[in-house]
C-alpha cells in the first residue's frame, strides 16, 4: 500500500489502531493489516449486509445483531431498511469505534451511535450472544479475522454457529459472515462455509473484489428451511433485486445493485473445485487461523 501519511497511531487495550492516508484514500489499519479503505469501503459493506437481509425473516427483517463492526458501517447499511426496528451493535474495542468516529465520518461516524433504532455496546460478541435471551431476525459478523494471536477465532467455530442458530427468530432468520480471502487458496473461507453448513440447512458462499484489501473477499451467508431459498437468493434477476431496493431502501447505493448481486454468487470455477474437496471442520478443539 502507498503510504501518504499517518494520521494516527495508538496501542488499544486489544490491538495496534492506525488511520492513514493511503492510494485508497483514509484507511483503517489494525495489527498493520487493511480493514477499510475510503475508496471501497463501501462494497465491502453493502456486499456483507444487504443479501442477507433481503433474504432474512421473508424479506422484512425488523432486528438485528452486528458482532464487530466498529467502522460503524456495516450498522449504516443497516439501518437504511425501512423494515428495522431494532439494530444492536457489540464491538470489543471502543478505540476503533471512537477512531473512526473522528477520522472516517463517512464511514457513519456520531449518526449511527445517535440513531434510535441504535444500541452500540462496547463488549465481546462472542459472551454477548452465549449470554443473551433475546433473539434476532439478523446476525452480522463483521469480525477480525482468525489469526491464532487474535480475540476472533471463537467466532469462527460450529460451537459459536451452533449458539447463534439458537439466538436466530425462526423460520427465517439469517447468519453472514465475513470469511477471509476468496482466492483460489481457500484458506479460511472453505472451513468457514463447511463449518456452518453442520449447523444451518444452507451455507452459502459468495465473493467480491476489493480493491484496497488486494484479492476477493468471501462471505458465508447461512439459515434454515426451504431447500430452494439459497437458490432462489442467488438466482434473482438484476429487476428483482433493484425492485427490493427501492421498495426498501428508497436510495441508489454506491455499490450494490441487481447486477452486483448476481455477481457476488458467481464464484470462478477454480474456487468452486478447490472448496468442493475442502472438508475442513472449524471447532474449539481445532480452530482453523488464517495465519
Amino acid at each position: 500500500m502507498d503510504l501518504h501519511t499517518i494520521l494516527h497511531t495508538a496501542v488499544s487495550d486489544f490491538q495496534e489502531v492506525q488511520v492513514i492516508e493511503s492510494y485508497f484514500g483514509r484507511t483503517l489499519v489494525t495489527d498493520g493489516k487493511t480493514q477499510s479503505a475510503e475508496h471501497d469501503e463501501f462494497v465491502y459493506h453493502e456486499s456483507l449486509v444487504h443479501p442477507a437481509l433481503f433474504c432474512g425473516q421473508g424479506g422484512a427483517p425488523k432486528s438485528v445483531f452486528i458482532g464487530g463492526g466498529g467502522e460503524l458501517a456495516t450498522a449504516r447499511e443497516v439501518l437504511r431498511h425501512s423494515t428495522i426496528e431494532r439494530c444492536v451493535m457489540v464491538d470489543i474495542d471502543p478505540a476503533v469505534v471512537n477512531v473512526c468516529k473522528k477520522y472516517l465520518p463517512e464511514w457513519g461516524g456520531q449518526a449511527v451511535i445517535d440513531h434510535p433504532k441504535m444500541e452500540y455496546i462496547a463488549g465481546d460478541a462472542h459472551k454477548y450472544l452465549m449470554e443473551t435471551n433475546e433473539k434476532f431476525d439478523v446476525i452480522i459478523m463483521d469480525i477480525s479475522d482468525p489469526i491464532e494471536a487474535g480475540p476472533g477465532v471463537a467466532l469462527y467455530t460450529q460451537e459459536f454457529y451452533q449458539r447463534a442458530a439458537e439466538v436466530l427468530n425462526k423460520p427465517h432468520g439469517v447468519f453472514v459472515t465475513q470469511a477471509g480471502s476468496a482466492d483460489f487458496e481457500t484458506c479460511c473461507f472453505s472451513p468457514i462455509k463447511n463449518t456452518l453448513g453442520t449447523v444451518f440447512d444452507h451455507a452459502i458462499p459468495y465473493s467480491c473484489p476489493i480493491a484496497s484489501f488486494g484479492e476477493d473477499w468471501g462471505y458465508v451467508m447461512a439459515f434454515n428451511g426451504d431447500p430452494s431459498q439459497g437458490r432462489k437468493l442467488a438466482d434473482l434477476s438484476r429487476e428483482s433485486v433493484d425492485e427490493l431496493i427501492e421498495e426498501r431502501i428508497r436510495l441508489v447505493l454506491k455499490h450494490y445493485d441487481g447486477v452486483s448481486h448476481r455477481r457476488l454468487f458467481a464464484l470462478s470455477k477454480p474456487l468452486r473445485e478447490a472448496m468442493k474437496s475442502d472438508e475442513r471442520i472449524m471447532t474449539e478443539a481445532n480452530p482453523i487461523f488464517m495465519y
